[in-house]
This record gives C-alpha cells, sequence and structure tokens, in this order.
C-alpha cells in the first residue's frame, strides 16, 4: 500500500487527472451500455435532439421530429455535436456515448478549474484540490446521471466549466490589455455557446460582466471587455436568430422553448396544487395549444401571454409559488414529485435517489468550502452559476435539470472543504 502511495504522489497532476478521468469513463460508458444500451426513447426532450441531429445528416435543418415544420424548441448546438454520430441503425446508442464522452470531459475540465481556484487562493496543495475535485465529479450521481441522456445536460456541463475558466482569466490583475481582450473574446463566444445549448446560460454575460466590473481596473479598460465579450457572444449568437427571423411566423431569439416552460409553470396545477406547487405540469402545456395550423412561434407567444396573464392575476401566491420552486431546487420541497419528474426523462430511480442523498451530503460541505476560497475574486466567480441557477429555478420552476449548471461549483466548493480538513491553515489571504 505504501509503494502504491509512492508512486501516486510521484505522478503529476496531470497523470494523476488522466486516471481519475480514466476511472470516469470506465463508469460512465459501463452505466450506458449496462443501463441505457437499446433503450427506448421517451416522448420528452431526448427524442426531440436524438430525431434533429438525425435529420441534420439527412440535410433537413431543424425540424420537428417528422421531418416536415420547422422547430426551435431547442437551442442548435445539442443537435449540432451529435449530428455526427446520428446515423445508422444505432443512432441513439451513439449519441448515447457521445453524451457520455462529454461528461468525461467534464470531469477532467473541473479539475482543471479547481486547481486554478485553490491555487489562485493561495493553496499550498492546489494539486490535491484538482484530484479531490476530479474523483468526486467522477462519481458524482448528478453528473453522470445526465450522461447516456441524448439531452443537453452534458454538453452544458462542458460549457459551464469552460466559461468559468475563461471568466477566471478575464478578471485575473495579471492579465495584460493585449490578454485581456482575447480573453474577454474567448468568454463571449463561451457565452453564446452556451445560449444555444441551455438559454439561461445566457445571463452569465451579465453576472460576468458584474464581475468585471468588480475587479478589472481601470473602469475604463473593464468597460471595453464588457463590450468584446458582448459583441463575440452576439457573433456566435446572431446567424442561430437570424435564421429563425426568417422561417417563423413570429420573432424567434434562442428558442420556443419560454411558452412551454412558462404555461407549464404558470398555472392551477403549479400554483394551488400540493403535489405539483412550485412545479412544472405537461397538461397546462397541452391544454393551451392554440388554434390548429399555427407554427411553433405563435403557439410560444400564445403559451407566453396566457402564462404571464396567469401570473398577474394570481400574484399573492408568487412568494409562496417562488419559495416552493426553490425549496425543489436544493432538494428541500416535493422530493417525491422531482424523482417522478426524472424518471420521465429516462433517469434510473436508484441513481435518481443517489443523487439526492450525494446533494445533502455535498451541498453543506460546498458551501463551507466556498467559505475557504482565499480571495473574493474566486469566490464570486463560483458564485455565478449559482445565481443563475437560483434566478432561473425561481423565475422558472424548481427542477434538477435547472441546477445542473451549479453542480460543478458543488464539486469544487466540495473539495475544497474536504481538503481544508487536512490543511488546517485557513486559506484566506
Amino acid at each position: 500500500m505504501n509503494r502504491v502511495r509512492e508512486k501516486w504522489a510521484g505522478l503529476t497532476f496531470g497523470r494523476r487527472l488522466a486516471v481519475v478521468v480514466a476511472i470516469g469513463a470506465v463508469w460512465r460508458y459501463g452505466y450506458v451500455i449496462a443501463v441505457k444500451w437499446n433503450q427506448t426513447l421517451l416522448q420528452n426532450d431526448s427524442l426531440y435532439y436524438s430525431w434533429q441531429a438525425a435529420g441534420l445528416t439527412r440535410g433537413e435543418f431543424f425540424k420537428d421530429i417528422y421531418g416536415q415544420v420547422e422547430a426551435a424548441e431547442h437551442g442548435p448546438l445539442t443537435s449540432i455535436v451529435l449530428a455526427p454520430v446520428s446515423w445508422g441503425a444505432h443512432a441513439v446508442d451513439q449519441q448515447r456515448l457521445m453524451t457520455a464522452t462529454l461528461g468525461v470531459v467534464t470531469v477532467a475540465l473541473i479539475g482543471i478549474l479547481a486547481r486554478r481556484i485553490a491555487a489562485g487562493s493561495g493553496s499550498e496543495h492546489a494539486d490535491r484540490v484538482g484530484i479531490v475535485a476530479a474523483v468526486i465529479a467522477a462519481a458524482y450521481p448528478n453528473l453522470w446521471i445526465n450522461d447516456g441522456l441524448v439531452m443537453s445536460e452534458s454538453l452544458g456541463g462542458v460549457l459551464v466549466v469552460l466559461l468559468l475558466l475563461a471568466l477566471f482569466d478575464l478578471t485575473s490583475s495579471a492579465a495584460t490589455r493585449q490578454r485581456g481582450v482575447a480573453r474577454a473574446v474567448a468568454f463571449g463566444m463561451l457565452v453564446g455557446l452556451g445560449a444555444l445549448t441551455r438559454s439561461e446560460l445566457v445571463l452569465a454575460i451579465f453576472f460576468g460582466a458584474a464581475l468585471i466590473l468588480w475587479w478589472v481596473r481601470p473602469w475604463r479598460h473593464a468597460a471595453a471587455l464588457i463590450g468584446v465579450a458582448t459583441l463575440a457572444m452576439v457573433i456566435v449568437i446572431a446567424p442561430w436568430i437570424i435564421y429563425n427571423q426568417s422561417r417563423f411566423d413570429e420573432s424567434v431569439t434562442l428558442s420556443t422553448n419560454d411558452g412551454t416552460t412558462l404555461i407549464g409553470a404558470n398555472c392551477p396545477e403549479t400554483y394551488y396544487s400540493p403535489p405539483a406547487l412550485g412545479g412544472w405540469s405537461l397538461f397546462c402545456v397541452l391544454d393551451v395549444q392554440g388554434p390548429p395550423g399555427i407554427d411553433a412561434s405563435t403557439r410560444a407567444r400564445i403559451q407566453r401571454d396566457t402564462a404571464l396573464s396567469y401570473a398577474k392575476h394570481h400574484w399573492t401566491r408568487l412568494p409562496i409559488v417562488g419559495l416552493a420552486r426553490f425549496g425543489r431546487m436544493i432538494d428541500v420541497f416535493k422530493v417525491g414529485n422531482l424523482v417522478h419528474q426524472d424518471q420521465g426523462e429516462e433517469k434510473a430511480t436508484w441513481a435518481i435517489w443517489s443523487g439526492i442523498v450525494c446533494w445533502w451530503a455535498l451541498a453543506p460541505l460546498a458551501a463551507l468550502g466556498l467559505i475557504k476560497v482565499a480571495k473574493r475574486r474566486e469566490r464570486t466567480v463560483l458564485l455565478v452559476p449559482v445565481v443563475i441557477v437560483v434566478v432561473t429555478s425561481i423565475v422558472f420552476y424548481g427542477t434538477h435539470r435547472l441546477r445542473l449548471t451549479m453542480e460543478p461549483v458543488v464539486v469544487i466548493g466540495a473539495a475544497l472543504f474536504l481538503c481544508s480538513l487536512r490543511t488546517p491553515r485557513r486559506l484566506d489571504a
């Protein structure tokens, strides 16, 4: 055992990280093959992504599942990434392996980001923090449960960690003006790619801008960096927005999903029914479809208007509903209903519950770990995904899928705390 420890200690950070990532890969690919292989897609978002990706290989650009009607229910990037493997009789299994591969990449990136955060905090054990974070990420059910689903979460996880790395570099006092511009471009492009994957990630540009103003001096330089990042984001998402303006009856930016999201979360069932309070209801969506024959943009507008009108006329319920949504997001309210929703997204029941239990264990450790981050800059960067999740959960509805954006922060925060137990010296500067 001592010899193994000596060999492990003698490895470089990169090699140790590679070992952890390899173990995470074995688990993810094994899970897909053992649990998901040849599993039929349910009628949820996975069917949309899978069929649209397959349609791209046939020259059917962003149509519905029948390949006939224009569709933008979700951003295009997930379907584009899945398209190269969306061919042949086993296209779905190949797509599952692709999302699992994205999950493996996320494990590696979390290790790298955790090491950078710890090093920036003045820790003498940054390598240890990075490896511990990668180990947690490799084993954490709330990450690998999404790997093997034909959905956007796995790609979203990669982009969240990448944009945090970019924001960390961008707010560094060591950044020169020239390097700062390059980092602003990288951050803006990653936010744009994130928005084309999961619409709520567009909020990162606003919270990122606030951090740039806070940490970068002089303010004129900070304002210039914000402008560069915003322009880079717009350049990335503009082709998709322009394309949507040309094919729908009404204006569509990132997706038409705002209609179904709002109407499913703002209706009698989610405002007054105890089981669904603060959640999302498919029945409410099906009740508001508009006249037959309308296109997706018109249906989204009708659903959006109906949802906002309902919220306006039942505004006295908003504090209770908002609190219920937050409680769902942190797994302390209507957990059974959340499990039922996850089952409808093809997640195994045992995996769902293991994720809930691990969240209960890791979330408090993560909160303590963030306190251990030495410099406030590192803490504020890590809080960006947390704020995005809190805002979107309260405004829309509480669900595990929306919480994915902050799961890497939970992993890194827990790693910081666990490593601090072995290193009593406070990391604060």
